[in-house]
């Protein structure tokens, strides 16, 4: 960066430009006094993030300003338009705002600049625009504010949102845990009541023990036993019950799905009538259901207090709990968590399908905000597509940073709207069900804090909303 070269400032110039045109000659020449005019070479003037110590005012020349993105400086305007103002615009705010450069501005050509310090800017708006100042303050604060408490109700709706979704996705391992567990105590009773048969009967004492051994088998095949399609599965109970019934065992359509499901078939059951008297061959099919029938309903047991187990370690880790907001993390562990807490909305008609590039690096980032990127982006997906469609999140490499893309199948975002979607306060659903900030606090957490870019790419059919991240650490921003 070339030191600038100071030129004379001339009042009647400054009256030429449209932000000092009202003022009078007085004003004018306080300006000049005040201020200085400067002549940049091409090259950068200042840069987004530093101290803002000066208001420049273009008086000839071509400026460019750019906005930090992923590592690079994006290009947000370029103008050679007299009287356009950038750097301490907001020095007015005094030590209520970060004083830093929000942008980068360079200069294409040598370029002239009327330019006051910040301070003195900060006294010339006091003194000379009282009433203006309280109005910026109050329209500055106003803004920020109402933006804070939407941003705020935003991030309720949405725990409102998932905490309805997990408490629909507890209630069914739950309501199943309940049932299973009810049945299991009715089975217990009776195995308790068929032991006291089988002492009782005609069983000798070999009987007995390979009645224990057959019994140590159905459990052991019931741990092993295959998933069957419902083809399959109705098959094997036909096979099975018809044996039984040739076999004169009472109720044996009801025996049979609980064998079929453990994986015991006809030729296992011909091992048990060869095995035991035929006198006691019903009592010990009997004996034998039971033992299958505990086993399968333990098996739904521990099948639905795991599942309630994976809910509650993807809450925590989705709300990101006893963990620092900063910190390194494989980003699929996230879009897991997010996934799971909203598996509830995605419905009968939407299919998930998830490309994952597992060779990615974990990430220095804010967890628990990029959750909140993904609900709201898989949210709006889901919405889109009103309840029939393929969801997909996919993983990978964009050059120096990672890729996170959202796509849906849904009728697409419109041309004609598609520059303003992350504009705070813009939407597109109906009045109550959207407050226009999601989209727009998806863009602050990927740009602002983590220095990536969110892009959307649309047409009908196929819409995705891109979320890039450096795979460099980068320092936290508040």
């Amino acid at each position: 960066m070339t030191e600038p070269v100071q030129s004379s400032c001339d009042p009647d110039e400054l009256r030429t430009l449209f932000l000092f045109e009202k003022l009078t000659d007085q004003q004018l020449w306080a300006l000049c006094e005040w201020g200085r005019v400067e002549v940049h070479q091409p090259g950068p003037v200042y840069t987004e993030g530093d101290p803002a110590t000066c208001f420049f005012v273009l008086i000839e020349g071509t400026v460019v300003l750019s906005r930090r993105s992923g590592g690079e400086d994006v290009e947000v305007e370029r103008t050679a338009q007299r009287g356009v103002y950038a750097g301490a615009w907001t020095a007015y705010l005094g030590d209520r705002v970060p004083q830093v450069y929000g942008n980068s501005l360079r200069v294409t050509v040598p370029s002239r600049f009327f330019v006051l310090d910040a301070d003195k800017l900060a006294v010339l708006m006091q003194e000379w625009f009282p009433m203006a100042l309280h109005l910026l303050e109050g329209l500055f604060f106003g803004i920020k504010n109402s933006q804070q408490v939407v941003a705020q109700r935003e991030r309720l709706l949405a725990l409102g949102s998932l905490s309805a979704g997990l408490t629909h996705e507890l209630n069914n391992p739950a309501a199943a845990a309940v049932r299973a567990t009810a049945t299991l105590r009715e089975r217990v009773a009776a195995m308790r009541h068929k032991l006291g048969l089988i002492a009782a009967g005609p069983y000798q004492r070999a009987d007995l023990e390979t009645l224990m051994r057959l019994q140590e088998d159905a459990a052991d095949r019931v741990g092993k036993a295959p998933d069957l399609s419902p083809i399959e599965a109705g098959d094997a109970e036909d096979a099975v019950g018809e044996w039984l019934e040739g076999q004169g065992i009472a109720g044996a359509w009801d025996v049979a799905p609980n064998f079929a499901a453990a994986g015991i078939d006809v030729d296992w059951l011909e091992q048990v009538r060869a095995s035991v008297p035929a006198p006691v061959l019903e009592s010990a099919i009997r004996w034998l259901n039971y033992t299958v029938e505990t086993e399968l309903l333990m098996n739904e047991i521990a099948d639905s207090t795991t599942r309630m187990s994976t809910l509650v370690g993807a809450a925590k880790q989705y709300s990101q709990m006893d963990r620092a907001p900063y910190q390194t993390v494989d980003v699929h562990d996230l879009l897991k968590s997010t996934l799971i807490m909203l598996g509830g909305k995605f419905g009968d008609g939407i299919s998930l399908v998830k490309e994952f590039d597992r060779s990615l690096p974990e990430i220095s980032v804010y967890a628990a905000e990029l959750n909140q990127v993904w609900t709201n982006l898989i949210d709006n997906a889901v919405q889109a597509m009103d309840g029939n469609g393929t969801l997909t999140v996919r993983t990978g490499r964009d050059g120096e940073r990672l890729l996170v893309e959202i796509a849906d199948t849904g009728p697409g975002v419109p041309e004609e709207i598609r520059s303003r979607i992350f504009e705070p306060f813009f939407t597109t659903k109906a009045v109550g069900e959207g407050t226009g900030l999601g989209l727009d606090i998806s863009w602050r957490i990927v740009v602002r804090r983590h220095h990536g870019d969110l892009r959307v790419l649309s047409e009908p059919g196929n819409t995705r909303f891109q979320v890039l991240l450096p795979f460099e650490v980068v320092e936290p921003q508040d």
